[in-house]
């Protein structure tokens, strides 16, 4: 299995067509809730996009953008189903982490929903702390905010 990241912007067409899978996912997780999440969730203006290509197919894909002087907003994590428990989730976090330290921040925040077990889980092995709701979330009873300090 070779892994190959790669580093782009939202135009990148094989983000595009994963964050339609992620949609369509979050679609059924999400529930009625999903119209309300999905207004946060463009992607048109992201300049810090992963996607992780296993044996050049595109499999995973994550990214961030600014959400203050020192923070970064993770958005748009998803590991094509497919290509699950391997380990890709984990290499796009720490992409996206290493990303974002290189140019200066020196944290991370993200939302997920408490739906979400899996992804909940994950955020607190990789040492993420639960945040007080932020932001649009803040009044969101199915919102969990995270924050990790690098």
């Amino acid at each position: 299995m070779k892994i190959n990241v790669v580093r782009t912007s939202s135009e990148n067409s094989d983000f595009i067509e994963l964050v339609k899978q992620l949609d369509a996912y979050l679609k059924v997780m999400d529930g009625e809730e999903h119209e309300f999440y999905k207004q946060f969730n463009t992607i048109e203006t992201l300049k810090y996009v992963v996607v992780i290509y296993v044996d050049e197919i595109p499999a995973a894909c994550g990214a961030y953008r600014s959400y203050s002087n020192e923070t970064v907003e993770i958005k748009r994590m998803y590991v094509a189903e497919e290509f699950r428990r391997k380990g890709l989730a984990q290499n796009v976090l720490t992409a996206l982490e290493d990303w974002s330290k290189e140019i200066g921040f020196k944290n991370c925040t993200l939302e997920t929903g408490k739906r979400m077990t899996s992804a909940v889980a994950f955020y607190l092995k990789n040492k993420y702390k639960v945040i007080p709701n932020y932001g649009q979330y803040k009044h969101v009873g199915d919102s969990v905010c995270f924050q990790k300090n690098l």
